[in-house]
């Protein structure tokens, strides 16, 4: 199993926010990873400000990090108090995506965690290109937190396309949570099912693909999950026919899962260059918290 050596939460400092370090901390309690929090405050915004103020850059820059290193000082101890978690705490002044992407790296953090909600990054910025590019480029997987945590995560949905990513993506969900049970979900068309139909192929023959489509799909989900040290007791399996993005969200709420874990990447050279079109789904209509793996 992957090890989780050290996570980065970063927080706008909002109320929202702080489910995320919530989470953040709670993933640090269940798996003994280190925890850093990060701030990145932008300066733009208050130009106008500092011009009214009669200040200078250095000044206003000074006012503002001070300010958000107490705010910080204070999320830490109380996520310590709360949890039992020690957190570092960083308030650095610059672009947010570009900060995030540099601490990371100087980090060498093994899981970034943000907020989907109130003013937080994901909210302002996922859907961007920018952050789009960021996700596809990060070097570890990315937690967006969107229900305030109450309890360890219990259970997680994993869908899968066996592709080298799809056993990464075990392996990450099992670093995060360690002990919640995992849902394998595998969609399925028969090869050239489009085809079929155009080519007026009769529904009982392209129904005859299908389940040979099933079967085959059905092995290679057995063989997924051995590879994976998956024992039986802790994972269930599904194998759908249809569209992945329809039962991804379907199976989410069937299951009673709190965590997706999904791949950055999408089928085709475009969405590998941004962010594959499944998983923008699921970011966007998931109830549940998603782990963006890599």
């Amino acid at each position: 199993m992957t090890s989780l050596k050290r996570i980065l939460a970063a927080t706008d400092l909002s109320a929202h926010a702080r489910h995320a370090t919530e989470r953040a901390a709670l993933v640090s309690k269940d798996t003994a990873a280190l925890l850093d929090l990060l701030h990145v405050a932008n300066l733009a915004p208050l130009e106008r400000l500092r011009q009214l103020m009669d200040t200078s850059p250095e000044e206003m820059e000074r006012r503002v990090l001070d300010a958000a290193r107490q705010r910080l000082h204070d999320l830490a101890a109380s996520l310590q108090q709360r949890y039992g978690v020690v957190a570092g705490t960083h308030a650095v002044v610059g672009p947010v995506l570009a900060e995030l992407a540099r601490q990371v790296d100087s980090q060498d953090a093994g899981l970034l965690v943000c907020g989907a909600k109130g003013e937080s990054i994901i909210r302002h910025h996922l859907l961007g290109t920018t952050a789009l590019r960021m996700l596809s480029t990060t070097k570890c997987p990315v937690l967006v937190v969107k229900q305030p945590p109450h309890e360890s995560y219990r259970r997680l949905l994993v869908p899968v396309d066996f592709s080298p990513s799809s056993l990464r993506a075990i392996r990450h969900a099992r670093s995060i949570a360690p002990q919640a049970g995992i849902v394998l979900l595998h969609t399925f068309e028969a090869p050239f099912e489009g085809k079929l139909r155009y080519a007026s192929v009769d529904e009982d023959t392209i129904n005859d693909y299908r389940v040979v489509a099933r079967q085959e799909a059905i092995q290679k989900l057995h063989a997924l999950c051995e590879k994976a040290g998956l024992l039986p007791y802790e994972t269930h399996q599904i194998v759908l026919h249809g569209n992945p993005t329809l039962h991804i969200i379907e199976q989410e709420q069937e299951q009673d899962c709190d965590l997706i874990v999904v791949g950055k990447h999408g089928e085709s050279v475009l969405e590998d260059l941004l962010l594959g079109s499944v998983t923008r789904y699921v970011l966007a209509e998931s109830q549940s918290d998603v782990l963006v793996s890599v």
